[in-house]
């Protein structure tokens, strides 16, 4: 039986990065299970509206933006660029 996830990814990554102040204040242990979760569509702590949106951008090739928390509720976001050349783990304040 296959367990892993790649049966559900809905989009490439690309180059994965995370910038220095979400470094500091996320946990791998938070933000690696969110990256999976993202690419699977999974976007967390987002509006409907929104997440329709992303829903949208995975098929028509747009940017997409998923909100996550930590268990320390530091708000995170995760974006895949357009071109899907790369993902950033970010904070908000990062933006």
């Amino acid at each position: 039986m296959d367990l892993t996830l790649e049966r559900f990814y809905k989009f490439e990554l690309g180059r994965l990065v995370i910038t220095p102040a979400a470094l500091e204040a996320v946990s791998m242990y938070d933000y690696i299970p969110a990256i999976e979760l993202h690419r699977c569509g999974m976007w967390g702590d987002l509006c409907q509206e929104d997440k329709a949106q992303n829903d949208m951008a995975v098929e028509a090739g747009m940017r997409i933006l998923s909100a996550y928390h930590t268990d320390d509720n530091v708000k995170f976001w995760i974006i895949t660029e357009w071109d899907r050349s790369v993902t950033t783990v970010l904070l908000p304040d990062d933006y």
